[in-house]
């Protein structure tokens, strides 16, 4: 018995905490800031751009339209009611016109202010339902009050959100139950008014959320490409490190001997001298073991990600072009290669950065453009290298790519890195096309020869 008590008064208590919830949600969406300010915005350009019917020099006022149609639907409001009720004396005029506007003011009022215009049209209805208790004519305007507060109900919950559907419903019933027991001969409008209220609402509400969801799909993708391009820029930036690792670990390891083997090369080297070359080699070490311990850092966080690639093979440079373009033969490609100006060593960072921009953009075409035919050009000019790698049209349909104009991320990001510049766009012939150049100077090209 008393476990049966507990699980009624359990019960109690949950149907209270739901209608409390419900009063606060009620009160916080019709009452709390009920007249805040939310101004409706124009229209979005780009959506207005869409509509090719409309003449260009037009279209920066169609932008406007929706605020445009609700003035003038006011305006037709205020004249309708004003013509059909009587105006017998001053006093019926001046209160048929302020009848007019009461019911004409909440239609604009809803494109500032749409929780205050329900109440200022619901205000309307309770003074045209008094006026007809009082006078017992009116019974046109009353009428018109009452669908232009349900117009005005469809216009809120079309500019807030869909639960004020409901809660305007049950507010304006509550209320036109009062007003009945003050004016029964209203009685006969009310369960019309309550019916065609509801079949419009429940669309209305309908839309709203429809269009609610669809904001919330449009910014859920935007932030998932949004995600998804930072997580590849920053998985090429990692690519990019551990190549630049092996070359920088090469110069470092050249400095770090010459600097072990300059004493020696000297007879009766100076003190001050052996102590600086010793310097310059534990710094030449510490800079190793520092590199070595950063790229260990950058490899445990994605360690699977070139378990196929030997950590310790060289990497490749536009000598090894060749096996490159055999590769992508082998695999359906047919590519053309041109190179104008004399061939030179280069420093090992543009050879490999030049290197994978032509890899990523032959990828490219053959996931993007199957059947299309590519041309690599690489030109040795005075001031650095220059690349360019165009496809044609693809002759049968790509399978779609999850992962589409991300590899542009990574080619873009090396190129920068270097100083260059780069673009990547669609030819006029329906191809694609990779333009960049990568500034060297005489300076480092001479410097990478002596290395070499």
């Amino acid at each position: 018995m008393n476990q049966t008590t507990h699980s009624q008064r359990d019960d109690l208590r949950s149907e209270a905490r739901l209608v409390r919830g419900a009063l606060n949600r009620l009160r916080q969406d019709l009452i709390v800031d009920a007249f805040a300010f939310r101004p409706m915005l124009p229209l979005d350009d780009a959506r207005v751009s869409g509509w090719s019917w409309v003449p260009q020099r037009l279209r920066r006022h169609v932008r406007w339209a929706p605020h445009v149609v609700l003035a003038a639907v006011a305006a037709m409001v205020f004249l309708g009611t004003t013509s059909v009720m009587a105006r017998d004396s001053a006093l019926s005029f001046l209160i048929t016109t302020v009848f007019a506007f009461l019911l004409a003011a909440p239609i604009v009022l809803t494109l500032f202010r749409p929780v205050g215009a329900f109440w200022l049209s619901g205000g309307a209805v309770g003074f045209a339902m008094l006026s007809y208790a009082v006078t017992g004519t009116g019974a046109s305007g009353y009428e018109i009050g009452l669908m232009t507060h349900t117009a005005v109900m469809v216009l809120v919950v079309l500019r807030t959100r869909p639960r004020l559907a409901a809660e305007m419903w049950l507010v304006t019933m509550a209320a036109a139950g009062v007003l009945v027991l003050l004016v029964p001969r209203t009685l006969s409008h009310m369960a019309p008014f309550a019916v065609l209220a509801v079949l419009v609402l429940t669309p209305a509400a309908a839309i709203r959320a429809w269009r609610e969801e669809r904001q919330h799909v449009v910014e859920t993708q935007t932030a998932t490409a949004e995600e998804r391009s930072r997580r590849t820029l920053l998985e090429e930036r990692a690519l990019i490190a551990r190549e630049l690792h092996d070359v920088v670990a090469h110069h470092m390891s050249v400095i770090a001997i010459q600097a072990e083997a300059a004493p020696y090369r000297v007879k009766d080297t100076p003190p001050e001298l052996a102590t600086s070359f010793s310097t310059i080699r534990e710094n030449a070490v510490a800079a190793l073991t520092e590199l070595r311990r950063i790229l260990g850092v950058v490899r445990s966080e994605d360690p699977d990600a070139f378990a196929d690639t030997d950590p310790e093979a060289p990497q490749p440079t536009l000598a090894s072009l060749d096996s490159l373009l055999a590769s992508v033969r082998s695999a359906g490609l047919e590519v053309e290669t041109v190179i104008t100006g004399s061939p030179r060593p280069l420093p090992q960072g543009v050879e490999l950065s030049a290197y994978r921009i032509v890899q990523e953009a032959l990828s490219n075409t053959l996931r993007h453009a199957p059947g299309a035919e590519a041309r690599v050009e690489i030109s040795y000019v005075l001031g650095g290298l220059g690349l360019r790698i165009v496809n044609g049209r693809a002759s049968r349909l790509a399978k779609p790519s999850p992962g589409a104009g991300h590899g542009v991320l990574g080619m873009r990001e090396r190129v920068q890195m270097l100083g260059g510049e780069m673009t990547a766009d669609h030819t006029e012939e329906g191809g694609f096309e990779v333009a960049a150049f990568i500034p060297v100077s005489a300076a480092q090209s001479a410097a990478e020869g002596k290395t070499a």
